[in-house]
Parts: C-alpha cells; sequence; structure tokens
C-alpha cells in the first residue's frame, strides 16, 4: 500500500529484521524491481539496528 501510495523513488533504503515477510523471494523481487535496497539485521545482533534508530 505505501508503494501505490507514496511513489517511492529509487535510491530508497529499508531496514527490517529477518522476518519471512521480508526474506521471502517474492518481496525481495519486488524491492529490486524498485531498485529500493534492503538492509537486514545479523542474527542474534541487536545493535545491528542502533545507527538506523
Amino acid at each position: 500500500m505505501a508503494i501505490v501510495w507514496k511513489c517511492p523513488r529509487g535510491g530508497l533504503l529499508i531496514h527490517s529484521d529477518r522476518g519471512s515477510q521480508y526474506a521471502c523471494d517474492a518481496f525481495q523481487l519486488l524491492l529490486r524491481e524498485l531498485r529500493i535496497k534492503c538492509t537486514m539485521i545479523r542474527k542474534g545482533n541487536c545493535w545491528d539496528d542502533a545507527p538506523l534508530e
């Protein structure tokens, strides 16, 4: 819904946990098509989020 309403441009960065909804092939393919870079926290390392928050 956010993609339809906000029409993000390429170069956008999305940061998420390693949930299956974010790691699945369909979601990752959509991000690549929209030229959105995805970063994820490393397993068991909560400090990955600190610089972004």
